[in-house]
């Protein structure tokens, strides 16, 4: 699985992407992001408040209840704002 981070998420956890290896049990993004959390201190920081992050599957806006699989390119991004 490729995840990508954007914007404040990115400087947080210290890179812009990576490739990992979906854990069987890891079913949605919750479960991404709750796993991920667990994996280092850098991400338990960056997704302490879901309310201000924004997810794509595949390029498409998604939610955090929402099912990804292996072949899933996962993005992490702020709310944008206009201006």
């Amino acid at each position: 699985m490729k995840l990508k981070y954007f914007a404040w998420i990115a400087e947080i956890i210290g890179k812009r992407e990576e490739i990992i290896e979906l854990p069987e049990k890891v079913k949605t993004i919750n479960d991404l992001i709750n796993w991920l959390s667990l994996q280092d201190n850098s991400y338990k920081i960056a997704f302490a408040d879901t309310n201000k992050l924004k997810y794509a599957i595949n390029q498409i806006l998604s939610q955090q209840k929402d099912k990804i699989t292996n072949n899933d390119e996962i993005a992490f991004f702020p709310p944008m704002t206009g201006g």
